[in-house]
């Protein structure tokens, strides 16, 4: 698999190592919108980062998704696996949210 999503609407994103995997940084309104939404499980590649975040909802997934809820100093203090399609899911105290593929 590639370092970064499969798919023309993470092109141009900059991209960032975060805990091992590059990932694409969705930094406007558009990417942070959609995230991984509508994608499949092999477009989304290594995931995705969503800066300045502390909510993401899963409607449009077509797979579930692993949440990683990130600090400031981009450790994780709260997780949540396998999360299925629609649903609104928070961590008041993220900085960040890391949105992956579940196995």
């Amino acid at each position: 698999m590639a370092d970064a999503p499969h798919t023309s609407r993470f092109a141009g994103l900059e991209t960032r190592t975060v805990l091992g995997r590059s990932v694409p940084v969705a930094a406007g309104f558009r990417s942070r919108l959609l995230g991984l939404a509508l994608l499949s499980r092999k477009s989304a590649g290594h995931g995705l980062l969503i800066p300045r975040c502390s909510s993401v909802h899963t409607f449009g997934m077509r797979f579930e998704l692993d949440l990683l809820f990130l600090d400031g100093g981009g450790r994780i203090i709260e997780m949540r696996r396998s999360v299925p399609p629609g649903r609104v899911v928070r961590c008041t105290t993220a900085s960040a949210v890391l949105e992956l593929p579940a196995p």
